[in-house]
């Protein structure tokens, strides 16, 4: 499974670059948590596979009307799992998630555009950060899941750029 935020169609994202192409090829899903800027990147992401998304604080009505919701509460494979763009601040967020969402056992979530893989025993929480727009990050970056019999077996935080 590939995860994507803060991708800020068309600004920074004018059509899917390669490197992130090149993951979505072997997508079985696609998760992406928001800021997408315009449904057109949706569209053309679920040419690789289906796609879920959360509604991000820079999206518009046409991400809404393509499906986005604020956040999103499912399960693969026996795992639970929510999507929402914004975590809120870094202090307590494992805490603030747990309380948001307490079936869920990992949290995927964007805005910061700084990745983050955080686990303490009970959730984890997921930022790919944003393959396109690093701010002060060194690379680029989306996220790769592994979901097996209900497990979260292996989550990554690859450079695109």
């Amino acid at each position: 499974m590939v995860v994507l935020a803060d991708t800020h169609a068309p600004r920074r994202w004018r059509s899917c670059p390669s490197a992130v192409a090149a993951h979505l090829r072997h997508a079985d899903l696609i998760l992406h948590a928001g800021d997408v800027c315009t449904a057109d990147v949706l569209t053309e992401l679920a040419e690789y596979a289906p796609v879920k998304a959360v509604l991000g604080n820079n999206d518009g009505p046409d991400v809404a009307a393509w499906g986005a919701p604020e956040h999103l509460e499912f399960e693969i494979e026996g795992l639970r799992i929510a999507m929402v763009h914004d975590s809120g601040r870094k202090q307590g967020r494992l805490a603030r998630m747990r309380r948001r969402f307490p079936a869920a056992e990992l949290v995927v979530f964007g805005h910061s555009h700084i990745p983050l893989d955080e686990n303490d025993g009970d959730l984890r929480i997921f930022n790919p950060g944003s393959p396109t727009d690093r701010r002060r990050q060194p690379h680029g970056t989306l996220g790769l899941l592994d979901i097996r019999d209900g497990r979260l077996v292996n989550a990554e935080i690859v450079p695109v750029t």
